[in-house]
């Protein structure tokens, strides 16, 4: 009723269902959002298996009913191992037709130095998040602009190291903290920026945050959906090349990594070959 309500003007059609199949018939974008939600005092690992299995039956059914071209973005958590059990369960399909949310973390970054700096959101760019969609994630502004000039021109390395980092990755917790749930209205507008971004494409000289399948790019062995810096045009995505990374922020990346691959391990059997039609 309030999707009908809003009178969006590019809604025509509504159709509900909990059959998987039917729900992705003819996809072409796919917003997975069908998790139980993490609620004050649970840990990640205990979503992780009660979520696997949805995300299992998920991908078969995008096998086996999306359109050949569907795109499919992963918001249920823990996302990026989801999205490495939904592209795995989806062998017909290229497993760069799957991400997982970032953007959630990079809009969160993005408030927090426009907050600090007086600069709007507009004027901030190259803000990059790296890793798992956790308390492990690096939020990166060592390339970040704002308004032009270097993010590390305008802040301290205490308040980035001691304040930004933690806040963005603890934020999901405080609002649950406050509210009692996970975010709602923040992970949905984050979700449509992501996809619009996806479609559309990044503005030029500029760069979005995403988990997309990784294939060794700074270091990052393949097996796992890993956040990157990522541009997109005519409908992929592409992971920003040639980035100088400070000790510093290596040493971030390796730690989220290696949560990933313990996420990973935990969900093995859930987990079809790699081999894709």
């Amino acid at each position: 009723m309030e999707l009908t309500d809003c009178a969006f003007p590019l809604l025509r059609d509504l159709r509900l269902t909990d059959q998987a199949n039917e729900a992705f018939d003819g996809a072409d974008y796919a917003f997975l959002v069908g998790s139980r939600p993490r609620t004050q005092g649970m840990e990640r690992k205990d979503l992780l298996r009660i979520n696997a299995e949805i995300f299992k039956s998920q991908g078969r059914a995008l096998n086996e009913r999306a359109s050949r071209q569907v795109r499919v973005l992963v918001v249920g958590n823990p996302a990026n191992t989801n999205a490495l059990i939904a592209s795995r369960n989806a062998p017909d399909l290229d497993e760069h037709q799957f991400s997982s949310m970032m953007r959630l973390d990079h809009n969160r970054t993005l408030s927090l130095l426009s907050e600090k700096c007086h600069v709007p959101v507009t004027d901030i760019h190259r803000v990059s998040v790296w890793g798992n969609h956790s308390s492990t994630q690096f939020p990166d502004i060592e390339q970040a602009l704002l308004a032009n000039r270097p993010a590390l021109e305008q802040v301290d390395s205490a308040w980035y190291r001691d304040t930004l980092i933690p806040t963005v990755q603890q934020r999901g917790a405080a609002i649950i903290k406050a509210r009692g749930a996970s975010s709602a209205a923040s992970a949905a507008s984050a979700a449509l920026d992501h996809m619009r971004d996806w479609i559309v494409g990044t503005p030029k000289g500029t760069w979005t945050s995403m988990g997309v399948v990784a294939n060794g790019d700074y270091g990052i062995e393949p097996g796992v959906f890993f956040g990157y810096p990522v541009e997109c045009q005519d409908g992929q995505q592409r992971i920003v090349q040639g980035l100088a990374l400070s000790e510093f922020a290596r040493s971030r990346i390796a730690l989220t990594n290696r949560e990933l691959r313990e996420e990973r391990d935990g969900v093995l059997d859930l987990l079809p070959s790699q081999s894709r039609g």
